[in-house]
């Protein structure tokens, strides 16, 4: 076909309607208010941040919320519960379209966000039970984190040993860890918890080795510790380091970073398993559970991330060195399909 001038401007013409149209559908696939992300100001009002976790979750807050295009904001009150409380009342008055509150104490928390959705402000809870059935409950599936750390430890050790315990209440996360241990201890009645201790004192695993020293002491027949917290893991191993027990306890745990990877592998290492999620997912699918509440979809009232039971033998016989070998050596820890509807754009991977 000979392209003449009429040929050659229709064929413009029509690449560029095609153009405009699939322009238009791109911009039909991004509700309101991502149509102009710019707009959208989100804030990440925080309880807890001192650890690898929380560094890690953080970054996939950023990630996700970059990929949406959106203005974050983040506050952190370590640990201060009346500051966390005050916080939230500050992303109120700058203006926010959304909060993710990250841990916290309900009695501190319950009000403050009662005033955000007074305001209008969409709200999602990470690890905080804030017991208000508008904010959906973002979480880890703690009772399986537990479950799934202490079914290894009976597998390890049989159904009957002395214990000690790291726990401190009031945590919604470690809360619901305990409720597993609880029904772990009726269900063994082998199993006897001869010391329960814990601290969020900073720095956390420092003051929890300082506690660990005391119980070990105190309890040498003690031979598995269920710390269900990878700082508290660090601290009772900095315990069971100095005094010389590495070969007659075991640690369980919840939680995985590059520097809990590391203690794990170390050569006769007492920290023999850990039940984990990636925590930079977790904080992706917060960011994303937002984001679908302020395009006027539903996402329910819990929304769970699965964990995955991590041994050290495993970290050992795969040479995983880090997070990022973790996730190529487990496709199910690089990406969690939870809040993931058709026109949500994710961060690179």
């Amino acid at each position: 076909m000979k392209l003449t001038r009429r040929i050659f401007m229709k064929l413009t013409i029509s690449a560029f309607a095609l153009g405009a149209s699939l322009s238009a559908a791109f911009a039909q696939s991004m509700p309101a208010p991502f149509d102009n992300a710019g707009d959208v100001k989100i804030a990440l009002v925080r309880y807890l941040s001192t650890g690898d976790f929380f560094q890690a979750y953080l970054s996939g807050v950023e990630a996700q919320s970059a990929a949406l295009g959106v203005d974050l904001r983040i506050f952190d009150s370590r640990q201060d519960a009346a500051l966390q409380a005050d916080m939230v009342d500050q992303a109120i008055a700058i203006g926010v379209d959304g909060i993710i509150v990250q841990h916290g104490l309900t009695e501190s928390m319950q009000d403050a966000v009662q005033r955000a959705l007074d305001a209008g402000i969409k709200v999602v809870a990470f690890d905080v039970n804030v017991e208000n059935p508008a904010v959906p409950q973002v979480e880890q599936s703690d009772r399986d984190l537990a479950r799934l750390a202490l079914e290894q430890a009976i597998i390890d050790n049989g159904d009957t040993w002395k214990a000690g315990y790291v726990y401190v209440a009031g945590i919604a996360p470690l809360d619901r860890r305990d409720e597993t241990w609880v029904e772990f201890k009726k269900r063994y009645p082998g199993i006897d918890e001869v010391a329960m201790f814990g601290t969020l004192d900073n720095p956390i695993a420092n003051s929890v080795a300082n506690q660990a020293r005391s119980v070990l002491q105190a309890n040498p027949d003690i031979t598995v510790m269920f710390a269900p917290y990878d700082e508290f893991a660090k601290g009772v191993k900095i315990a069971v380091d100095e005094a010389g027990l590495t070969d007659q306890i075991d640690i369980y745990s919840a939680d995985v970073s590059t520097a809990d990877i590391a203690a794990m592998r170390e050569p006769g290492s007492s920290w023999v398993a850990t039940a984990a999620t990636n925590p930079a997912v977790v904080g992706e699918v917060s960011v994303r559970t937002l984001a679908m509440l302020l395009a006027g979809e539903e996402v329910g009232q819990n929304v769970i991330v699965p964990p995955t039971l991590i041994t050290q033998k495993f970290l050992n016989d795969s040479d995983i060195k880090n997070m990022e070998d973790l996730s190529a050596k487990m496709p199910q820890f690089a990406h969690a399909d939870v809040s993931v509807p058709d026109w949500m754009p994710l961060p690179k991977r």
